[in-house]
């Protein structure tokens, strides 16, 4: 079955660790052992466009990360606003030559959206396909200011998150607990993107936060990749009412493939465990679809749940559940909702449909 992935942020780890993802994973993993001074995790990705045409993926989500290192924030990878616009420039220009070289369709509008689903979905072989994208920021710090957002729009960026680890520039994020909220022009920022019609991906962000965002931004709210806290509890996952405010709005709830976020013990997540402190095969794909039966539960359908796999943002298969190797495995949920007892349709709207019909009516 065809699926679309919530969250890939692809370009941050291929730039870093110049990794080719247009070959095929296993040549990519080998590299990565062969770098493994400079490539730590390289013989564990999860992916490459291939691996992507081989899972049936027929689109993705796909990020742009570039967060400034500040007090209490090891998971910035930059020191200053400057260079967190440049390497998120660098990351969009990646996106942009992966669909020169026909390997990547950015889908920027409705139209492009739903032609290249039609073309998927009318396809029995995918070898030479394009991969649909839709690019993402998660965490907004590459934004300068709220004016420069027409600048990013005009390039392809269609959905921000305003925080990813630690206080970004807008909002607090994960690592940060749940009472800060939105910081410096967060509401500037979102009045933009209001105004561009853009979404609004509550990933990553605290409660307080989130709080605010809903108050203030009227437009299509999305979560790419979270889970939920009564199922695995810690900050990252989100209470109940959150989740049900997603659904409220009437977005979607991608669930993420990162072990912490499924592990049924509480971790500090301003002080993330390195390496897990549980072995592999501890979670499994079982305690991933605890998450969408939730969301199932909470909305009363199968309408606002769906995959958003962190997919390599949480190291690779080092971090994924115990039955997935690569992104292929994620076929292997379809028989855990089956056993279940969700039907075709239902398996259908978490593994496409949902996000299917969520960007062809919000995209512009």
């Amino acid at each position: 079955m065809i699926l679309i992935d919530g969250d890939y942020p692809m370009a941050h780890n291929a730039l870093k660790y110049e990794r080719d993802l247009t070959k095929d994973l296993d040549l990519v993993r080998k590299t990565g052992v062969i770098n493994s001074d400079t490539d730590p995790l390289g013989y564990s990705i999860m992916c490459s466009i291939p691996e992507m045409r081989k899972a049936e993926i027929a689109a993705s989500i796909v990020k742009i990360v570039a967060c400034i290192k500040k007090p209490s924030n090891d998971h910035g990878d930059v020191t200053t606003q400057i260079h967190a616009y440049s390497s998120g420039k660098a990351q969009m220009a990646y996106y942009h030559m992966l669909q020169k070289l026909n390997e990547i369709k950015l889908l920027k509008n409705k139209s492009e959206f739903t032609s290249h689903m039609s073309t998927w979905l009318n396809s029995k072989d995918y070898t030479n396909m394009p991969v649909g994208m839709i690019i993402g920021m998660e965490g907004a710090d590459a934004i300068t200011d709220p004016d420069q957002l027409h600048e990013w729009y005009n390039e392809g960026l269609r959905l921000i998150s305003l925080s990813h680890y630690g206080v970004s520039n807008y909002s607090h994020g994960t690592g940060t607990g749940t009472d800060g909220g939105l910081v410096g022009k967060g509401k500037e920022l979102l009045i933009e993107m209001d105004k561009l019609n853009m979404i609004l991906d509550v990933s990553h962000t605290s409660d307080e936060s989130v709080r605010q965002e809903l108050e203030i931004f009227g437009g299509p709210i999305i979560a790419t990749h979270q889970n939920c806290r009564s199922v695995a509890p810690g900050e990252r996952q989100f209470p109940d009412h959150q989740l049900q405010s997603i659904i409220d709005r009437g977005g979607v709830i991608g669930h993420s493939m990162d072990t912490f976020m499924m592990w049924k013990t509480e971790i500090d997540w301003s002080d993330i465990p390195l390496p897990r402190p549980f072995p592999k095969d501890e979670v499994t794909l079982e305690d991933f679809v605890d998450h969408i039966d939730h969301v199932c539960q909470l909305s009363g359908n199968s309408l606002h749940s769906a995959i958003g796999g962190d997919t390599d943002g949480q190291g690779g298969m080092v971090g994924a559940p115990k039955e997935v190797d690569t992104v292929v495995d994620y076929q292997k949920i379809i028989n855990l909702l089956e056993k279940r007892g969700y039907k075709n349709s239902d398996i259908e709207n978490i593994f496409y449909k949902n996000w299917q019909r969520f960007f062809e009516v919000n995209l512009p």
